[in-house]
Formats: C-alpha cells, sequence, structure tokens
C-alpha cells in the first residue's frame, strides 16, 4: 500500500478526503501535519504545498479534496502491478562500471518520495538482494516478483546497504 493523506484536526477538505476512502475501504496512512513537524516538511518536500489535504497515492500527488483524481488513481492501481517506486539495475553491472563491491541483486538509483520503497526505508545505493522470500539476483528479479504481487500486500525485503544486510517490510 502507498496511500498516504497529510491532514490538520480542523480541515474541513481532510474529513470528506478520510470518509471518502473509509467508505471505499481504502486503507491509508494519515498524518496530522499539526503535530508531525516531520511529516509537514515531507508533505512540503513532495508536494511543494503548505495546504491540506494533501494526498500520495502510490507515490503520484494530490492536492485538495479531488476525489476523481483519487478514483483515476485508485483504478490505475488495480489494473497494473503494484510498483515499489524505485529506480533500479543491476547490481553487478553498477558494481563494474564504477569499481566497486556489490552483492548481486537490484541496485536502488532513486527512491520515489512517498512510494512503497520509501515508506520502507530505502535509500539510494542500497541493493536489494530478497523480496518475498525469494532471492533477487538482478533488477529483473524485483519486476516478475512484483508482477506476482497485489497491491496492499506487505512483503519481507533483505537489502544491503554499505556492507549491512537489513531487512524491513514493504507493503505495496
Amino acid at each position: 500500500m502507498s496511500i498516504t493523506v497529510y491532514t490538520t484536526p480542523t480541515c474541513g477538505f481532510c474529513h470528506q478526503v478520510k470518509d471518502y476512502l473509509n467508505r471505499r475501504g481504502v486503507p491509508f496512512v494519515e498524518h496530522d501535519v499539526s503535530q508531525e513537524p516531520q511529516a509537514a516538511a515531507e508533505m512540503v518536500r513532495v508536494s511543494g504545498q503548505q495546504g491540506v489535504p494533501v494526498v500520495l497515492i502510490d507515490g503520484q500527488v494530490i492536492v485538495g479534496a479531488d476525489m476523481a483524481r483519487i478514483d483515476q488513481l485508485l483504478a490505475q492501481r488495480t489494473s497494473r502491478p503494484p510498483r515499489l517506486g524505485v529506480a533500479i539495475a543491476e547490481a553487478s553491472r553498477i558494481a563494474s562500471t564504477r569499481g566497486i563491491d556489490l552483492p548481486d541483486g537490484a541496485y536502488v538509483g532513486r527512491v520515489n518520495p512517498g512510494s512503497p520503497a520509501a515508506m520502507a526505508g530505502l535509500l539510494p545505493d542500497d541493493v536489494i538482494i530478497q523480496l518475498a522470500g525469494q532471492p533477487v539476483r538482478s533488477d529483473k528479479d524485483v519486476h516478475r516478483l512484483t508482477a506476482g504481487m497485489r497491491h496492499d500486500e506487505t512483503a519481507d525485503v533483505l537489502i544491503w546497504r554499505s556492507g549491512q544486510t537489513i531487512g524491513t517490510k514493504l507493503r505495496l
């Protein structure tokens, strides 16, 4: 899952968006930007906006209570496989190009703000070495594995970061 709603308690449009998503049975993570300075900074960084509500659906930004756009993005989620929200490449190719040692896996070049990968804590220069209990030897493995997953599914991920193996959970 990667639906995040940035709100404040006194925002009427925020309540409309949350009620709309709840009525449709769509799970989301809510951040009250009046109480969470880090969430407020993240909202401004990803949207360029200081006003609420801001909704992130799979990394796509919606400013305001734009229910038609919410419906459009929710429909897209069901018609295509979930996405991690990263730009990846074969780690062995990156290692040989840069002359560095990396394990086999999917090298993370970019992480999209608000994406499932960002929410799971992945960072540029990480290497995904396992996804959903399956070994990852290249970026192709990540694409193959995510194609078989459902939206809102949670998967264990092992990443290699600066010589250490780190486990995290990724919610698509």
